[in-house]
């Protein structure tokens, strides 16, 4: 699996560089009822002039809300740290964000306060249109513990019940979308691959970093777990 821990301890500035769009791997999908749309992480602080701010992580919101049009199952995820969370700098004196400390489940990177909850920073984007949107699923509220995944937490045991979710209402397929592509999108769709999902991530309707090659092992770690790359092109209305 992708290591983001240990990739981003390279960044230093809370701005990530986007990369653009490659060709697509997939033929036009009509979604059908077994289908759902994952909305990962649309939220202020990911959003230019956030605390952890994507590099034009906007622009997936038009993408975002002409695609899930198309979907009857779609779920939303945020990011919903409590206060004094264990992955933000400012809970362990003397350190700084970027910076890695060890933890009962690892390496964890220490990061700039974000997505705090009930702050407007955890906010979903005001410009967010999916009034159907059936479920949100809140990650990394448990104080000792990071999440990326909308599957399962950091320490690689913890479920958020998104599967047994999507399996109660006979969903096969998973299309994903949002922020960021190499790291809380990838993780979710690895972890989608494991529940037993045929999964897509729809390129162009996320935003990624590139931090020593990550966005390219990001795909390459989907592909060999059998993610299909498309383009919001490639889902039919």
């Amino acid at each position: 699996m992708l290591n983001r821990r240990l990739l981003m301890t390279s960044l230093g500035a809370t701005t990530i560089v986007a990369l653009g769009p490659s060709t697509s791997l997939a033929a036009s999908i009509k979604p059908d009822n077994a289908s759902a749309l994952l909305v990962i992480d649309v939220q202020n602080c990911f959003l230019p002039g956030g605390s952890l701010a994507v590099k034009d992580g906007d622009q997936v919101v038009p993408v975002i809300n002409r695609i899930a049009k198309s979907f009857a199952n779609v779920v939303l995820t945020q990011d919903w740290h409590t206060s004094g969370h264990v992955s933000f700098a400012t809970t362990h004196s003397g350190k700084k964000p970027f910076e890695t400390i060890d933890l009962p489940y690892g390496k964890q990177v220490l990061w700039p306060d974000h997505c705090v909850q009930g702050t407007e920073g955890a906010a979903l984007s005001k410009d967010l249109s999916i009034p159907h949107a059936g479920l949100v699923i809140r990650k990394g509220s448990n104080k000792d513990v990071d999440s990326y995944s909308a599957f399962t937490e950091a320490d690689g045991k913890t479920t958020t019940g998104l599967a047994a979710y999507l399996k109660a209402r006979k969903v096969e397929r998973v299309f994903l979308a949002g922020l960021a592509t190499d790291f809380c999108v990838a993780w979710s769709a690895l972890d989608a691959r494991k529940a037993d999902f045929e999964t897509y991530v729809v390129e162009d309707a996320c935003r990624g970093i590139d931090t020593q090659g990550s966005l390219a092992k990001a795909w390459a770690d989907m592909s060999a777990a059998g993610v299909k790359r498309i383009q919001s092109s490639d889902i039919a209305a």
